[in-house]
């Protein structure tokens, strides 16, 4: 099996096939945002919920629904349907971030812990990508240990559905915070190193690492700096 090389030139500036897909890819990026709030604002508004009174079965359905978006995302990912469908799992992902937003919202400094996630979601996106295109060296090797780590987070979310320990949820979301993080790293180095070359698929690795890290912030926000 032949392995990615790296393709950065001499000048240690990124070969314009790889530039290109990371230029589309942060295009889309910033596109698929707006879904995402649109999303958001909608299921505030109509006081969206899924299967709030029964919280197991609505994680579990809401994991077959999101990996029915992977599935045809990545056999559509040639097309222009792989934008169109990426657009709607956005859309959906800002209705399944609703409930958060309102719940935020209902703080006296709601509006404050929703832009300092933000902001703070913006500070880690640039510091990463900007460690990634510093480093320009494969880091493949980080990826069975991150994906191990979300693996084990997903386990404790469930579990966590039964114990209802409040420590072991500020651990989990720390800890997402922190994996999400090294995976935003990772994602954008596989771009830079040539290990992803179709940008619709890199939008949707980036897009969930982003997410993850600002749905987490926003919730320690609120939990631990709410009214």
């Amino acid at each position: 099996m032949a392995l990615n090389a790296p393709v950065i030139t001499s000048a240690g500036t990124l070969a314009p096939a790889q530039n290109r897909v990371l230029r589309n890819t942060y295009a889309l990026l910033a596109l698929s945002l707006l879904p995402t709030v649109i999303g958001a604002w909608l299921g505030v508004q109509l006081k969206f919920t899924f299967l709030a009174g029964n919280p197991l079965i609505g994680f579990m359905l809401f994991l077959g629904i999101a990996f029915g978006f992977f599935y045809a995302i990545e056999k559509t990912k040639n097309s222009g349907w792989g934008v169109a469908i990426l657009l709607g799992f956005t859309f959906f992902m800002g209705l399944m971030l609703s409930r958060l937003v309102g719940s935020v919202l209902g703080l006296n400094n709601g509006g404050t812990l929703i832009a300092t996630a933000f902001g703070g979601t913006a500070v880690i996106f640039f510091a990463m990508a900007s460690l990634a295109g510093t480093i320009k060296r494969d880091l493949s090797g980080m990826g069975k240990f991150l994906m191990i780590g979300v693996l084990l987070l997903i386990v404790a979310a469930v579990a966590n559905i039964f114990l209802q320990m409040p420590a072991l949820m500020l651990t989990i979301m720390v800890l997402a915070i922190g994996i999400f993080s090294a995976l935003l790293l990772y994602d954008v180095n596989r771009i830079i190193t040539g290990g992803e070359t179709n940008y619709i698929s890199a939008t949707l690795a980036i897009y969930l690492d982003i997410y993850n890290i600002f749905s987490n912030l926003l919730a320690l926000l609120g939990i631990t700096s709410g009214d």
